[in-house]
């Protein structure tokens, strides 16, 4: 298993637990009105094997590290005789589990009073030793990681970012590895800026949101990070615009129009090919069926995407606003202005300047001294990915913390070849968290969601051993770009549930249907007939409706899926 991490703790009585990224809140969509997940910090690391990265703990006192602000009491082991908890639970590792046990992280089932911190990176500066010591330890590294002093860190962001490690001769990017190497970066004397080339990207605000925090944080280092960008929506701008200074091409063009959500609806579509879906739905907001069930937007879909994105684009704007050194209503009047002129935009101070690619190469040139027939060094994100821990003292000792990835559709086995890596199969992840549950290196455990959902069977049984696994170790579910369905449910395991401030989570309901074809088999002249045994034999009979009976039956069974998600939900919430 390779390690590695973007977080570092020390000891003291506690640990001051030092963390890679934060949340402040998220939106619950659920059956009544809107609720939000308490504050935290979340831990993450960047290395790992399959579904696993790890970090280190280590008892020395760190040279340098990413502190966050607050305790957590967090208790871990030093000698190797006492496995880390936490400190504010009342699940022990010999206790038993069970769906009536308290909510993980509670007392008496009271909500917890942790004054959870903020998740923002603290940077700290690097002593004379141990800039040394670095400095050594580059000496020793193989050639494929060594890098010339005042190189440029060169990070294309564009098209997909997965929330897998991604290997050697995979292509794409992986959020974990882009946040690495800006942390790397921030601390590496051999890397003189950071230059983002941003193109059009497909991921959620919750990615862009970790990106741009990591951003932040490179800055504190005092070193250059600008971005060139040749096409961009808000997301792309709002990224470019996190760095110092933005630079576009004379033929560049910007979407900077507003913010839209749209869903679609094939009611109309089946009704005409003589398709009758059956939809139970169970939860106000829960509108997954409303895909094949409806012709248009039901009010309570309406409502939760209205506030959806009226919380995205009320943060942009602010966003935006603050690193332009504008008002709100500054912002707005661009996007309604549709401008459309790159050289308006370098007017209204909303982009530092227009260049060509080796304009803006020459301009660096100038800024680190360098002669005019003399190269720039580039890095590029796979070799810099490359680039290990230790050797820029972030790496610390033996007892890990293991990071389970979620990403993609929940179902119970892995159907074909996935080469995303996207998709979580239950028999498979379930393997995963008896191996952390069990391992003795393994002294608390991550669990980093970005799923819509799926089966509810498998959700339910990774969420069993989820709470085996919370009640022997710490663990905090981690949300991404959405935990939504399936994806809050395992998260519900937890000690903790955190959150970005635009992650999509909730959707606590429960969705079933079924096609009747009879109308379509009509049309075309098809006929089937079927003999059984037993009142509800042809419940997936496709060539007629459901019968009044089977109905009550599809209901029940829908009801009973939805008692036990709710329940689950109140007790994580510790709800009555």
């Amino acid at each position: 298993m390779n390690a590695g991490l973007a977080v570092r703790f020390t000891f003291s009585k506690t640990a001051s637990v030092c963390v890679a990224a934060g949340t402040r809140q998220a939106r619950l969509c659920h059956s009544g009105p809107f609720n939000f997940l308490t504050q935290t910090a979340w831990l993450d690391t960047n290395r790992g094997y399959n579904n696993y990265a790890v970090l280190y703990l280590t008892p020395r006192q760190p040279t340098k590290a990413l502190h966050i602000r607050r305790k957590l009491h967090v208790q871990a082991s030093v000698d190797g005789k006492k496995s880390a908890e936490l400190t504010d639970t009342t699940i022990k590792e010999d206790d038993p589990v069970s769906d009536n046990a308290e909510s993980p992280g509670t007392e008496n089932g009271a909500a917890s009073e942790t004054d959870f911190p903020s998740g923002d990176l603290e940077f700290k500066t690097v002593g004379g030793w141990a800039m040394f010591v670095m400095k050594l330890k580059m000496l020793f590294t193989v050639p494929w990681q060594r890098i010339r002093k005042g190189s440029i860190l060169k990070l294309k962001l564009s098209g997909k970012i997965t929330e897998q490690i991604l290997g050697r001769f995979t292509s794409g990017l992986s959020l974990p590895q882009v946040c690495e190497n800006l942390i790397k970066a921030s601390y590496d004397p051999r890397i003189a800026g950071v230059y983002l080339q941003i193109e059009p990207l497909d991921c959620g605000w919750g990615k862009i949101e970790e990106i741009r925090r990591h951003i932040l944080f490179y800055k504190k280092s005092g070193k250059f990070i600008i971005s060139y960008m040749t096409v961009g929506g808000e997301k792309e701008y709002y990224l470019a615009r996190t760095c110092e200074e933005l630079y576009m091409p004379p033929g560049a063009y910007t979407t900077l129009y507003g913010l839209k959500v749209q869903a679609t609806f094939l009611g109309g579509v089946l009704e005409k090919v003589g398709v009758e879906p059956e939809v139970q739905r169970i939860g106000k907001y829960k509108s997954a069926g409303d895909l094949i069930s409806r012709k248009d937007m039901s009010e309570e879909n309406r409502e939760m995407l209205t506030a959806l994105l009226d919380d995205i684009y009320s943060n942009w704007l602010e966003q935006v606003a603050n690193l332009n050194g504008k008002s709100k209503a500054d912002v707005e009047n661009l996007l309604n202005a549709g401008i459309f002129e790159i050289e308006k935009l370098k007017e209204g101070g909303w982009i530092t300047d227009i260049k060509y690619e080796d304009e803006l190469e020459k301009m660096l040139k100038e800024r680190l001294n360098l002669e005019e027939d003399k190269q720039l060094s580039f890095v590029d994100y796979k070799k810099y990915s490359r680039v290990k821990l230790w050797t820029l003292n972030l790496a610390g000792g033996r007892d890990q913390i293991a990071v389970l990835r979620a990403a993609g559709s929940i179902s119970r086995t892995k159907g074909g070849i996935n080469i995303g890596g996207d998709g979580i199969a239950s028999d498979q992840f379930i393997e995963q968290i008896r191996q952390v549950r069990d391992g003795k290196n393994f002294k608390a455990a991550i669990l980093r969601i970005d799923s819509p959902g799926g089966d509810a069977l498998a959700s339910d049984l990774m969420w069993r051993e989820l709470r085996l696994l919370a009640a022997k170790k710490p663990l905090i579910a981690s949300m991404a770009d959405v935990a939504a369905s399936g994806g809050y449910y395992m998260a519900m395991a937890a000690n903790a549930i955190v959150a970005e401030q635009l992650t999509l989570t909730g959707s606590i309901g429960v969705v079933t249907g079924r096609f009747s074809l009879e109308k379509l088999y009509e049309k075309v002249g098809y006929t089937k007939e079927v003999i059984s045994r037993g009142k509800f034999a042809e419940l997936d009979a496709e060539q007629r409706p459901l019968r009044p009976d089977e109905k009550e039956f599809f209901a029940k069974s829908a009801q009973e899926a939805y008692r036990r998600f709710r329940d689950k939900a109140a007790l994580s919430r510790s709800m009555e």
